[in-house]
């Protein structure tokens, strides 16, 4: 089984990178599909309709069947080499990645959500909301590369200047929108 270990690695990061760009764009849309709510008819009517199919399309076909290859693969990998639950940095990457899930599913209930006309977030909250895969990939990353050579606290404080730094972008770009009219 070990032997074919490299190809299951190459199968999960194929899978993760698709997962997260179905994540990243599905939210996105989310963006796109509240703002449509406030155009006005006929306009509104078809977009909010298009962005319902495209959102479930996307989510049907990419996001949800990666998320399934991505853990699959990864649980594969646990199942040849063990010994990685024992180590501190795998722990960390498996708290993330149940993050990453409960993000996945979270985002799934806003799309039903959005399927049926209830928008209980804003355009800029959803634009915060789609930072937050960012944010668990950046982690998820660096705990994987760097495994026991992390400094977990530089790490930690990394991760909370990061997000800050990206929360400030999300602001900045909702001003010079705001004052760009775009």
């Amino acid at each position: 089984m070990e032997a074919y270990y490299r190809y299951i690695l190459a199968v999960h990061i194929i899978f993760v990178v698709s997962w997260m760009a179905g994540l990243f764009y599905g939210v996105r849309l989310f963006i796109y599909h509240t703002e449509a709510n406030q155009k006005d008819e006929p306009e509104r009517s078809i977009l909010l309709k298009e962005y319902s199919k495209i959102t479930a399309r996307l989510w049907s076909i990419i996001a949800t069947p990666a998320m399934i290859l991505a853990v699959t693969a990864g649980l594969t990998m646990i199942y040849i080499v063990p010994g990685w639950l024992y180590q501190p940095w795998m722990h960390v990457k498996l708290a993330f990645v149940a993050l990453l899930l409960i993000y996945h599913f979270t985002c799934q209930r806003i799309m039903k959500q959005l399927r049926n006309g209830i928008f209980k977030r804003s355009s800029t909250q959803l634009r915060l909301w789609n930072e937050v895969a960012t944010v668990l990939l950046v982690a998820i990353v660096f705990t994987v590369i760097l495994k026991s050579a992390i400094d977990w606290l530089y790490g930690l404080i990394g991760l909370i200047i990061f997000s800050a730094v990206i929360m400030l972008a999300v602001k900045l770009y909702k001003n010079y929108r705001e004052k760009n009219n775009l």
